[in-house]
C-alpha cells in the first residue's frame, strides 16, 4: 500500500478515536464519532470539488495544495499533465514537420477515410485536383474527380495497378494515380504530373512508326530486285550468287522487323476498340501447329496440341493469331531438334489460358523480367541466326493487355521454358450450338 495511504488510515483512525473520548467526556460518544466521520467526509468532497474547478480550470493553473492522499492524488495528477502536455507538443511538432514535408511533395497526395471521404491532402492535390481546403475535407473524393476509369478504380479495390486520367483542374495535365492501403483500412491516394513522360512517350511512338512507314517503300524496292537478281542467278557472276543470297536473308530479316514494328506501333497508339468477333481457337491453334511443322523443318520436333475445342474466346482475330504464333514459333526456334513441344488451351475457375511448354535450353532468371522488351535478346548472336526480330514477346504483351490478359513467364536453364496466357472469365464464350452439335 502506497505510503500517503498509510498516512489516511492513521488520519481516519485518530479522527474516530478523538471523536470517542470527546463524545464520552460530553456523554455522547456515537454521536460525536458521527460528526468526526460527517467532517471527515465532508473534507474528501470538498477536495473532489477543488479537483473538478482545477480540471475545468485548464493546463494553465497549479495544483491545489492538500495533505495526505489528496496530496499525492494532485501532485501525480499534475506530473501526469506535464507529460502529457510535452508529448502533445513533440507529436504537434512531428505532424507540423509531416505535414511541411508532404505539402513540398510536387505529387498530389490525398488522405481518405475507409469509405472514401478526404480527410487530408496537401498543396499538390489543390493543383492537380483542384481540391480545396477546408470546403472538400469530409467529401467523398468520387464526387470530386468523376473520371469514369478514376471511378471504376475505386469500386474494383484493385489497388496494384495505376489509372491515367486527365487533371480535373487542367484537362491538358494528365495524372498517373495510385491506392496505397496502409492503417486501419485508411488509404492513401497519389497522383503524379505524367504529361512530359507520356509526351516523350508518344514522340517515341510516332518516331518508330514514321520511321518503319519510311522503310517499308525503299525495302520493298530492295527486296524485289534481290529476288528479281536471285532469279537471274545463273547470268551473274559465280562469285555474286552468295552475296545476292545473303542481302535477300538480311532484307527480308529488315522486312520482318519493320512489319513488327509497324504492329507495335499500331497496338500501343490504337485507343480505339480493335474489333472483337468470338474466335474458335483451338482451330486457330490447329493451324499454328501445321505452320511450326513447316518452320520444324528437319529438325523434327514432336508438337503436341491439346486443346478444348468449346472453348472459345472473345477478342480480336488478328491480334491473338499473332500473339499466339509467337508464343508457339519462339518455342519452336528455341527447341533443340527432336525437342518436344506441348501447347494446351483451357480453362478453370479463373479464367481461360494458353500454355506452351518446351524442351529447349531454359532461360536464366535474372532475364525473365526483360524479356518483354523490345529488341531485348537473351542470346543475340542465335536470335539473329534464327531470324527472329526481338519484338515478339513485346507484340504478345500489349496483345495481352488489350484483351485484359496477362503472361506469366516460367523457365530454368536445361529444363525448358512455360509460356502462359491468363485471360479473365469475362473474355470466355461458349461455342455456337451448331458447333457443338458437330
Amino acid at each position: 500500500m502506497h505510503p500517503s495511504w498509510i498516512k489516511e488510515f492513521w488520519y481516519l483512525t485518530g479522527l474516530v478515536f478523538i471523536s470517542l473520548i470527546i463524545g464520552w467526556m460530553a456523554g455522547y460518544p456515537l454521536l460525536f464519532v458521527l460528526l468526526g466521520t460527517l467532517g471527515y467526509l465532508g473534507w474528501h468532497i470538498f477536495n473532489l470539488i477543488r479537483l473538478q474547478q482545477w480540471l475545468q480550470a485548464g493546463k494553465k493553473f497549479q495544483p491545489p495544495v492538500s495533505h495526505a492522499a489528496w496530496g499525492e492524488v494532485f501532485n501525480d495528477l499534475y506530473r501526469l499533465q506535464v507529460r502529457n502536455r510535452r508529448r502533445k507538443r513533440k507529436l504537434t511538432r512531428m505532424l507540423n514537420h509531416f505535414q511541411e514535408a508532404t505539402s513540398a511533395l510536387p505529387d498530389a497526395t490525398v488522405v481518405l477515410s475507409t469509405t472514401g471521404e478526404i480527410e487530408w491532402f496537401n498543396d499538390a492535390a489543390q493543383k492537380l485536383l483542384g481540391l480545396r481546403w477546408p470546403d472538400d475535407a469530409g467529401r467523398r473524393i468520387a464526387n470530386l474527380v468523376r473520371h469514369p476509369a478514376f471511378i471504376e478504380f475505386l469500386a474494383t479495390r484493385d489497388y496494384s495497378r495505376t489509372v491515367e486520367l486527365p487533371s480535373p483542374a487542367n484537362a491538358g495535365v494528365l495524372l498517373a494515380t495510385l491506392i496505397v492501403p496502409y492503417g486501419d483500412e485508411k488509404r492513401l491516394l497519389v497522383a503524379r504530373d505524367v504529361t512530359r513522360l507520356h509526351h516523350l512517350e508518344q514522340i517515341r511512338r510516332d518516331f518508330v512508326a514514321n520511321v518503319s512507314h519510311e522503310l517499308r517503300t525503299p525495302l520493298t524496292v530492295v527486296s524485289g530486285l534481290l529476288e528479281t537478281l536471285n532469279d537471274a542467278a545463273e547470268e551473274c557472276p559465280p562469285h555474286w550468287v552468295r552475296s545476292l543470297q545473303l542481302m535477300q536473308q538480311q532484307a527480308a530479316r529488315m522486312q520482318n522487323i519493320v512489319d513488327d514494328l509497324l504492329m507495335l506501333s499500331r497496338l500501343e497508339t490504337g485507343h480505339e476498340a480493335s474489333t472483337q468477333s468470338d474466335i474458335a481457337v483451338s482451330d486457330m491453334l490447329q493451324g499454328i501447329v501445321r505452320e511450326a511443322h513447316a518452320l520444324s523443318g528437319e529438325r523434327t520436333h514432336r508438337i503436341q496440341l491439346d486443346a478444348d475445342a468449346n472453348l472459345w474466346l472473345r477478342g480480336n482475330y488478328d491480334e491473338l493469331h499473332s500473339a499466339f504464333s509467337n508464343l508457339v514459333f519462339n518455342a519452336v526456334q528455341y527447341t533443340p531438334a527432336d525437342g518436344s513441344i506441348h501447347i494446351r488451351w483451357f480453362s478453370d475457375a479463373q479464367g481461360a489460358h494458353l500454355q506452351v511448354r518446351d524442351t529447349g535450353e531454359g532461360i536464366a532468371p535474372h532475364h525473365l523480367p526483360r524479356l518483354t522488351e523490345r529488341f531485348y535478346r537473351v542470346d543475340a548472336g542465335r536470335s539473329r541466326q534464327s531470324g527472329g526480330t526481338g519484338l515478339g514477346l513485346a507484340i504478345v504483351k500489349h496483345v495481352l493487355n488489350r484483351h485484359g490478359a496477362q503472361l506469366h513467364i516460367q523457365s530454368k536453364l536445361g529444363q525448358g521454358s512455360t509460356f502462359r496466357c491468363d485471360f479473365p472469365t469475362t473474355a470466355i464464350v461458349s461455342a455456337p450450338l451448331n458447333r457443338l452439335a458437330n
